[in-house]
């Protein structure tokens, strides 16, 4: 009995120690915070317009946009490492208005780096 406990204890310690590695990816919430995801998928800031920007999107649920073509962004695939940080947080931002934040991607297969906003516009604006 002591012996199927002892196993038992083992399998669970293992579990334990593999759980931070199947957790959902975290997103930086500080500036100066990095984390490390993945692109999900490229396009132009317009759907299907091309000159229109450039738009990335990261398996952790961030979004990057701008009214620039990004080269950092255009030349990465679906499924590239990417180191993540938090650079800019808008203030003075209305109530539950959060977007306008600004965040430093580096491309880890490209080694290619980028700063854009998760929107448009800065909080408060259009």
């Amino acid at each position: 009995m002591v012996r199927r406990f002892v196993s038992t204890l083992t399998v669970v310690a293992l579990l334990g120690s593999l759980a931070p590695s199947l957790a959902k990816e975290t997103v930086p919430h500080k500036v100066g915070e990095c984390v490390q995801t993945a692109v999900k998928e490229t396009s132009t800031r317009l759907e299907g317009v091309a000159d229109s920007g450039s738009a990335i999107s990261y398996t952790n649920g961030i979004y990057q946009v701008s009214y620039e073509e990004i080269d950092g962004i255009t030349g990465s695939r679906s499924g590239d490492p990417v180191k993540l940080c938090l650079v800019r947080i808008p203030r003075d931002c209305p109530p539950g208005d959060d977007h306008g934040k600004t965040y430093k991607a580096t491309n880890l297969r490209t080694r290619e780096s980028w700063e854009a906003m998760d929107s448009e516009h800065m909080c408060g604006g259009a």
